[in-house]
């Protein structure tokens, strides 16, 4: 792998009003199964005290490939695309590349 590939996703998400432990239930069960797959080197869920309504998560894939991979997973459409993203108020997700100096 190189490293320069990877692809780190930041995914922001605001669940709607008392939907917070139902969403953060969902994105445990989803670290947990994420974490099985191949391509993907990591998953985080954070919750900030300064914005306590709001959730974090940071995920690693090897590469855009494991990404799409990731996203086209049975897990990902049952649990992300059928039960959380309806409990969202909000949502935006960033992908990034590391970069080095030149």
């Amino acid at each position: 792998m190189n490293a320069a590939d990877a692809i780190t996703v930041l995914a922001r998400w605001q669940p709607a009003p008392n939907a917070m432990a139902e969403v953060l239930a969902l994105a445990e069960e989803m670290r947990q199964r994420s974490l099985a797959e191949p391509g993907c080197l990591g998953y985080e869920i954070y919750r900030s005290p300064a914005a306590p309504e709001a959730v974090l998560l940071v995920e690693r894939y090897r590469d855009t490939a494991a990404l799409e991979k990731h996203k086209q997973s049975a897990h990902y459409q049952l649990l992300v695309t059928g039960q959380v993203l309806p409990l969202l108020a909000y949502r935006k997700v960033d992908l990034l590349r590391a970069c080095t100096p030149a």
